[in-house]
């Protein structure tokens, strides 16, 4: 099951206007799945992902798409195969993001009817990611990405572009990037980490809505 491209850039964009952080779930498992979500729903995220890497993940995945409305849009991270693809769209999925840029992935993601956030850390892949259809561009790893970097990136990426750092991205360290030209982040290990309590992972969460809305 797809969903019609023009209902899922409207979609996207609704998703990013509510609060445009991706919470990226790495190592979440399929029984800590619906809680976590509904954790991160009430905190006002609508950008959800579970690693591939993470334990029996596509379970986690669709436990997250049947628990939570349209509004949000959930899917994978670490996509690096396009039979992943292929198994994401079949569940209903929405959303695949990737540590790389590979366009045979990107090009195989929007067939299927889903967003798709490559990675990428140069100019050169931007736009290769750009020209197979990417919806947004993830900056990784951060922590080699500085805002200057960043600044210098949007000074020739087409503004309509979002970029979002990736990579050791907190609370505290957001304003930088923000005033280089990110228009959000993807948060990990800050976010949320293997077995952390649900109400941890709503403090936390909360603790980045704010930052954001700072």
């Amino acid at each position: 099951m797809t969903v019609p491209m023009s209902d899922l850039a409207t979609r996207l964009d609704a998703a990013f206007a509510a609060l445009p952080l991706v919470a990226i779930l790495r190592g979440l498992t399929p029984a800590e799945a619906e809680p976590a979500a509904d954790a991160l729903y009430n905190a006002g995220f609508r950008l959800i992902e579970v690693p591939l890497n993470s334990p029996d993940p596509f379970d986690s995945i669709a436990a997250i798409r049947r628990r939570l409305p349209a509004d949000a849009l959930v899917g994978a991270g670490t996509v690096l195969a396009v039979a992943d693809v292929e198994r994401l769209a079949g569940m209903g999925a929405d959303l695949v993001v990737m540590p790389h840029a590979d366009t045979a992935v990107i090009r195989a993601a929007k067939a299927a009817g889903m967003a798709c956030v490559p990675g990428v850390a140069t100019a050169t892949e931007a736009f290769a990611a750009l020209a197979a259809g990417a919806d947004a561009l993830k900056l990784f790893p951060a922590e080699l990405i500085t805002p200057t970097i960043l600044k210098a990136m949007r000074a020739v990426v087409p503004p309509s572009v979002r970029l979002l750092p990736v990579g050791g991205i907190t609370p505290d360290t957001m304003a930088p990037y923000r005033a280089a030209g990110a228009a959000g982040f993807g948060l990990g290990s800050a976010l949320y980490s293997p077995g952390l309590p649900v109400a941890d992972l709503a403090t936390r969460a909360e603790r980045f809505r704010q930052a954001w809305a700072a």
